[in-house]
């Protein structure tokens, strides 16, 4: 057995089984996600507006949600029924999308699926820093987060199967999201009933409420900045479309660029617990500064293909640096720790979305990714000065 794999071998087996959630999880949902613009628009008719608001309130009752799971998820009883909760309410919610008859009955069951994201993200990410050695820490969200885009590989890669095959259209392609969906609640329930309900910590408790220390709240600061100013991926796409690449062709683009965020995810993970989560985000914001100026100066089909993809690697060496950054400062109040995480950078998210689209809009391409840009590489300049040596 290589090293690596002896490392992932000794990650606990909650945190295998959260992975393989994950990964059906996000291979139920991809087989939607991607589909809805067209659904929205030539199935229903509806316009570009009903799009906006689709992603919008969606993701704003998601990260609202989060803070609230995360205060309720610091009791360890509770973990478990939120985590059940919150995958059997996308379960459940993603199929009826295909027997709606208007554009606001989408958006709805859109929300209630957010919603579903926010209920169950903060106490998952608990349970799996309680139960994971320290030293493993990044390999456990690493793992966590591979699976989860390995998921979005193939759910897009089956959805287009059944529509060029002409053995199923939209409406059926969006039910079918209930067969995984149902190996999910089952993984789901296992995982959470594999320690009978209670899950120990193997780390010192420390306070994350304690917010007066910098070195527990810069962090945080530093996290979101790079929430606020990072292109959304929608914006990535349409940058893309203006650059030659085809509708037909961005399932294919999507699902390529989740193939190299999963890899890239193992990468971060187990960089992360060699270098340190400020090091490695550190690498990921650089990443991001270097590919948001190419997009700016990108000029062919082909750059775009090649800049989206490296935009991949950007997730892997952010996405599980960060959780196991939170992991490490949250210590006793882990589902508090985590629900402020993900709901802090989900509306620093939304916000830097809308500020970035109106600048797109208003500008153009070129100015909206070199400000982008511009506000990464002063991140990169920033961090190792006020943080890197405190949390590193």
């Amino acid at each position: 057995m290589t090293a690596s794999g002896a490392a992932v071998a000794r990650l606990p087996r909650p945190v295998k089984l959260f992975g393989f959630v994950s990964l059906l999880n996000d291979f139920a949902s991809e087989m939607i996600y991607p589909l809805l613009p067209a659904f929205v628009t030539g199935v229903l008719g509806a316009g570009p507006q009903a799009l906006g608001a689709l992603d919008g309130v969606a993701e704003f009752a998601a990260s609202v949600v989060k803070f609230g799971a995360g205060r309720l998820a610091d009791r360890t009883a509770r973990r478990g029924p939120l985590i059940v909760l919150g995958y059997a309410i996308a379960v459940l919610v993603r199929p009826i999308i295909a027997l709606t008859g208007a554009a606001w009955q989408v958006i709805g069951l859109r929300v209630v699926d957010r919603i579903g994201k926010g209920i169950r993200t903060p106490p998952r990410d608990a349970l799996m820093a309680d139960v994971t050695p320290a030293p493993l820490l990044g390999r456990a969200f690493g793992l966590q987060r591979g699976m989860d885009h390995a998921g979005a590989v193939l759910g897009p890669l089956t959805a287009w199967w059944l529509l060029t095959s002409g053995s199923a259209d939209v409406r059926t392609v969006i039910g079918a999201s209930l067969a995984p969906g149902v190996a999910v609640l089952v993984l789901a329930v296992w995982a959470v009933k594999d320690s009978g309900g209670w899950w120990r910590m193997v780390a010192p408790p420390q306070s994350f409420t304690n917010l007066h220390q910098p070195s527990r709240i810069f962090p945080l600061f530093g996290i979101s900045a790079f929430y606020l100013l990072r292109m959304p991926e929608t914006l990535l796409i349409l940058r893309c479309q203006q650059l030659g690449v085809s509708t037909a062709a961005v399932l294919l683009l999507w699902a390529a660029l989740h193939v190299v965020r999963s890899s890239a995810s193992f990468a971060g993970g187990r960089l992360t617990d060699r270098i340190g989560a400020g090091r490695t985000m550190w690498l990921g914001w650089l990443a991001y500064a270097g590919v948001a100026a190419g997009f700016a100066l990108a000029r062919s089909a082909g750059a775009a293909w090649t800049l989206f993809l490296a935009f991949g690697t950007v997730a892997g060496l952010t996405e599980s640096p960060e959780r196991a950054l939170v992991a490490q400062l949250a210590g006793a109040r882990q589902g508090s720790g985590f629900g402020m995480y993900h709901g802090v950078t989900g509306l620093a998210a939304l916000a830097g979305g809308i500020g970035l689209g109106a600048v797109f809009q208003a500008y153009g391409a070129g100015p909206a990714f070199f400000g982008s840009a511009a506000g990464g590489l002063a991140l990169t300049v920033v961090w190792p000065v006020v943080m890197l040596r405190r949390v590193a």
